[in-house]
């Protein structure tokens, strides 16, 4: 048995709905919800700038009241404390994200072997405040980071004191709300599985007319062992997840995705006859005009089937995580996908099945299994991960469709392929996460040359054999390892 030597939290988001409540309990609600949107609002403007940079969430409440007191607005002082202490930690994460994006560019900037000691001074000024003295940082913390605005006013944050959770049956939960007027608390039941405690979200679903709860549930803790085990995972279209072992995982997303752009396509082409049709209506007949209008082309049918496809989507990918993970606590290596693609042609049948592809849905999920079993995802440099050998770690062979053709005439699965290589990628020291595409070309071309001197062979004659793309001969560093040799 391997030994343990840390563990996790299996903690998730779950979601009630709330069953009952009278109309002055829902008006009461609703007024609240309107004035802790103000709060919300005044919040982001005061702390959402640099000036408030890495401030403590537990120091922002003194922030806010200094301008803009609970009694101006009829509040009680812990709720708009609580939504204050809320807005201080979704700045600290977008400011989290700025500073991913923003080593990104520095990478880019500073690439090289040669810049490796400038790359690392910058990204630790990044961490503290010491990068508004740096001209460089400053400009490109200013230039990626969005001063945040909230225009949220249908949602309520309680911490524990702030209500109380009596059982009225077997799935069902009467909470008392702490409510405008001090002593009085609004009583709402919900249908729940489980107690609900902890801190708690009370919002106002627009789209489906309903107050909902949502809580965090702990669901015990998973094992972490001293060495993780390793695979490598290719992000794809057909299927979700394929890992280095050979599994594919969400093996209907493809099929799913496609019919559901399909779908919306067609749709939308008749919509498009249906708004002609009535605007060239509105003089000569208004009357039928108005009844295209309002029978046939509102959202409402449309918006609820789009959900229903989104909501089987996104249970698809969440399976195909589960299903990669099983449970184990791994060291998980996937492309980051995070910049979109550009300076690529594609039909607009292409691209628009593309949209479809939650890719950053993907991300979402995988992190929040790995999350759950105690797993540890690496994000890579995912360029030409689908166009090298697994077997050589070279650029000979060829991709098309599912298949991968090596030199010698062995076809690989292309999409296991591409796992394996973003598993060896996950250790390569030459290949970091933010090199751009050019330096990873010209690294693989290098790798490629020395393989091929081996057998007597150089870059060109890889070419005219047909073994390397001729894409890469337009190169400046194919040009340079061709006259060096």
């Amino acid at each position: 048995m391997p030994k343990k030597v840390d563990a996790t939290k299996k903690i998730s988001t779950q979601i009630v709905p709330v069953v009952g409540m009278t109309k002055s309990v829902e008006f009461d609600l609703l007024s609240t919800m309107k004035k802790l949107g103000t709060v919300r609002s005044d919040s982001y403007n005061k702390l959402g700038s640099i000036s408030h940079w890495s401030l403590d969430w537990k120091k922002a409440y003194p922030e806010v009241r200094s301008f803009r007191t609970p009694e101006s607005l009829g509040l009680p002082s812990k709720l708009m404390e609580w939504t204050v202490s809320d807005v201080a930690k979704a700045i600290t994460a977008q400011q989290a994200a700025c500073t991913e994006a923003v080593v990104k560019k520095v990478y880019k900037r500073f690439s090289g072997k040669e810049n490796q000691k400038i790359r690392k001074e910058l990204c630790k000024q990044l961490k503290t405040l010491a990068f508004l003295d740096n001209p460089l940082l400053h400009r490109l913390v200013r230039k990626e980071f969005q001063r945040g605005h909230s225009w949220v006013k249908n949602q309520i944050v309680y911490q524990q004191g702030g209500y109380s959770c009596k059982r009225l049956s077997r799935n069902t939960y009467q909470l008392e709300l702490a409510g405008l007027k001090r002593g009085k608390r609004n009583r709402i039941v919900v249908r729940s599985n489980r107690k609900i405690k902890g801190q708690i979200r009370l919002i106002y679903n627009q789209l489906l007319q309903r107050f909902e709860v949502h809580f965090l549930v702990d669901y015990g803790t998973a094992e972490i062992p001293v060495n993780r085990r390793a695979i490598g995972v290719d992000k794809g279209y057909t299927e979700a997840f394929y890992d280095s072992d050979g599994q594919a995982h969400g093996k209907d997303l493809g099929k799913v995705a496609t019919k559901k752009s399909d779908r919306i396509c067609a749709k939308n082409r008749n919509r498009g006859k249906l708004w002609a049709i009535h605007r060239k209506l509105e003089k000569i007949d208004p009357v039928k005009s108005a009844r295209i209008l309002k029978n046939n082309l509102s959202r409402k049918t449309e918006n609820r089937r789009y959900r229903k496809n989104q909501s089987e989507i996104k249970a698809i990918i969440g399976a195909a995580s589960k299903s990669l993970l099983k449970g184990e606590s791994l060291k998980v290596f996937a492309e980051d996908l995070t910049q979109p693609i550009k300076n690529k042609r594609q039909s607009k049948a292409m691209s628009r099945k593309l949209n479809s592809w939650m890719k950053g849905e993907m991300r979402d999920s995988l992190h929040k299994w790995a999350n759950w079993t105690g797993s540890v995802v690496t994000e890579v440099q995912p360029s030409y991960t689908s166009q090298v050998d697994s077997v050589t770690g070279t650029l000979l062979g060829k991709r098309s469709g599912d298949s991968f053709t090596r030199f010698d005439g062995v076809v690989l699965q292309a999409d296991h392929n591409a796992a394996k290589n973003i598993l060896a990628r996950g250790t390569d020291k030459e290949i970091s996460r933010y090199m751009n595409k050019t330096e990873v070309q010209a690294v693989l071309l290098r790798r490629t040359a020395r393989f091929l001197r081996g057998m007597g062979l150089s870059l060109a004659d890889a070419v005219e054999l047909g073994w390397l793309d001729s894409k890469h001969s337009k190169t400046r560093a194919f040009k340079e390892l061709l006259t060096g040799m």
